[in-house]
């Protein structure tokens, strides 16, 4: 159950820091900016790196607890307790943010920006890099002790670049969370499909090439 609080909290967290910063971007006229909101997430998902990492492993994303049970470093029958809390985290972030900002009217909402083809690419492609890298290093005791800074920086630097395209996701929880609560469904089934994708793919390849690697 503890671990289980902890993906809780900390998927709440990384939903309210990361799409607060949104919304209070857009109700102060842009005084967050892009770039403070792309460092909000990767400074958010550090964060708990460093606090859950060694209760739950800090996942706080769907798609990566997913990519983990490819794996044989995560035991399997946590995996459905483990995705009902991340979501349940996100869903109470947006509704905390809702009462806070009731003028916000998407909520800090993934939404693609031309054609969901090119979303559902790009958002498979970020996450599979994000997999990868969390699996390279995490599972490197050489390296494991920078997981939070390293996979911070992914979330960063993918923000950054990707975040005025497809919202640089990355994460179900993160998407369904202001989904639901802002009640726009219409492109919530590819910030969901898209990451689990890009995420087994990852898991593939750490297997295939990373998996013994100790360099």
């Amino acid at each position: 159950m503890k671990k289980y609080l902890a993906e809780l909290i900390g998927t709440f967290i990384l939903v309210f820091c990361g799409t607060g910063a949104i919304v209070i971007n857009e109700v102060s006229q842009g005084a967050v900016s892009h770039t403070g909101v792309a460092a909000s997430f990767g400074l958010a998902v550090m964060a708990m790196i460093y606090t859950f990492g060694g209760l739950s492993g800090a996942h706080i994303n769907p798609a990566v607890s997913i990519g983990f049970a490819l794996t044989d470093r995560f035991e399997r029958r946590l995996l459905f307790p483990y995705i009902i809390a991340q979501i349940i985290g996100g869903l109470l972030a947006s509704l905390v943010l809702k009462l806070l900002f009731p003028m916000s009217v998407t909520l800090g909402e993934t939404l693609p920006a031309a054609s969901w083809q090119q979303t559902f690419v790009l958002e498979g492609i970020l996450t599979y890099i994000l997999m990868l890298v969390i699996l390279a290093v995490g599972q490197n005791e050489k390296v494991n002790q920078f997981t939070g800074l390293v996979v911070g920086g992914v979330v960063l630097l993918e923000a950054m670049f990707a975040g005025p395209i497809s919202g640089a996701s990355m994460n179900p929880a993160r998407s369904i969370g202001p989904a639901i609560v802002a009640q726009n469904l219409s492109h919530l089934w590819i910030y969901i499909a898209a990451p689990i994708l890009g995420s087994m793919l990852a898991s593939g390849t750490w297997f295939y090439l990373l998996k013994d690697s100790k360099v």
